[in-house]
C-alpha cells in the first residue's frame, strides 16, 4: 500500500476513533513507523510501505485507537526546547507548564541550585538548566521510574553533567538550599480524575494527577517546606490548575511567604504562581 492511501484510510479511522487532529496524529504515526520526518510523506505519496513497516503503523493506529496518547506510542514529545523520552511513569509534557518555565527565567535571572519537586520527564529543570549555563539542578520524584526518565532525558539533551535525579517524597530528605525551586504538583481533584479524557485518566500515572479532595494535598506539604528550601532571595514557581492561582496564593501567604507574580498559559488561564520567603526563612541555620 502506497503511503497516500495509508494516510487517507488511517485519517478516517482516528477521525471515527473521536481524535480530534486525526489527519495530523496519521502523518506523525506514520512518520514514526518509517522513521522519517514527517514533511518527507507528502513528497512521497506514491511510495510503496514495506510490510514490516505497514504492520507497525498499524499496531501504532490501533492503539491510538484504543486513546493511549500519541506521545507514549512514538516515545517522545517536544518541550520548550528538549526533546524529551516519555514513558508511562510520569505525566506526558504539555505547553501549559512552560508558564512556569517563563516566569521562573523572568524572576530568578542567575540562579545557581535549581531545584525541581515532582520533576517527572524533567522538562521543567532542564529547560531552566538549558537557560542559565551557570546553573546546577536536582529533581526529585516519588516514582523511581520517573527519576531514571528524567536522568535519561538530562544526558538526551547535553545536561547530564548540571543535574542530579532522585526518588523522594517532595523536599522531606532535603537539608540544603536552593535559588530556585520549581513543581508541577498533581492538583486534580479526586473525584474528577476520573471524569478525565481517556488518554489522561487511562495511560498517565494517578500518582501524578491525584491533588486530594480539594486539589491542594501537594501544595500543602510544598508550601510548608519552603521556607527552608529557599536560599536568601530564593523564588519559587508552581504550577497550578485552573482557578487554584488564588487559593495556592493564599496558602502560600499563610506559610510566611510573600507572593511574587502570576503567569498565563498561552489560551490565557493563569498557570503558574511564584512565592520568596522572607523573615527567619532567610537566615542561613
Amino acid at each position: 500500500m502506497t503511503i497516500g492511501r495509508l494516510l487517507c484510510e488511517a485519517g478516517a479511522t482516528l477521525r471515527q476513533a473521536g481524535i480530534a487532529e486525526a489527519r495530523l496524529e496519521a502523518r506523525l504515526l506514520l512518520a514514526h513507523a518509517l522513521g522519517v520526518p514527517r514533511e518527507i510523506l507528502l513528497r512521497d505519496a506514491d511510495r510503496e510501505v514495506a510490510t514490516e513497516a505497514e504492520a507497525a503503523f498499524q499496531e501504532a493506529l490501533r492503539r491510538r485507537c484504543a486513546r493511549e496518547p500519541l506521545a507514549l506510542i512514538t516515545g517522545d514529545a517536544g518541550f520548550w526546547t528538549l526533546d524529551l523520552e516519555v514513558s508511562s511513569d510520569t505525566l506526558i509534557p504539555r505547553p501549559d507548564s512552560e508558564a512556569v518555565v517563563r516566569l521562573a527565567l523572568a524572576l530568578s535571572s542567575a540562579p545557581a541550585r535549581v531545584l525541581d519537586l515532582g520533576t517527572g520527564t524533567g522538562c521543567l529543570l532542564l529547560s531552566v538548566l538549558a537557560e542559565r549555563e551557570g546553573a546546577w539542578g536536582l529533581g526529585l520524584d516519588l516514582r523511581p521510574g520517573a527519576a531514571a526518565l528524567a536522568r535519561r532525558n538530562a544526558g538526551r539533551n547535553g545536561l547530564g553533567g548540571r543535574c542530579a535525579t532522585l526518588a523522594g517524597d517532595w523536599g522531606a530528605a532535603l537539608a540544603g538550599r536552593f535559588d530556585l525551586v520549581l513543581s508541577n504538583p498533581p492538583y486534580i481533584e479526586t473525584e474528577a480524575v476520573a471524569g478525565l479524557m481517556p488518554e489522561v485518566a487511562r495511560f498517565e500515572p494517578g500518582s501524578a494527577l491525584d491533588g486530594g479532595v480539594d486539589g491542594l494535598d501537594a501544595y500543602r506539604a510544598i508550601l510548608a517546606d519552603l521556607p527552608r528550601l529557599l536560599a536568601p532571595g530564593g523564588v519559587a514557581v508552581l504550577e497550578v490548575g485552573i482557578g487554584q492561582a488564588g487559593p495556592v496564593r493564599s496558602l502560600g501567604e499563610g506559610e510566611g511567604l510573600v507572593f511574587l507574580a502570576g503567569e498565563a498559559d498561552l489560551g490565557g488561564i493563569p498557570r503558574a504562581v511564584a512565592f520568596k520567603a522572607i523573615g527567619e526563612a532567610l537566615r542561613t541555620p
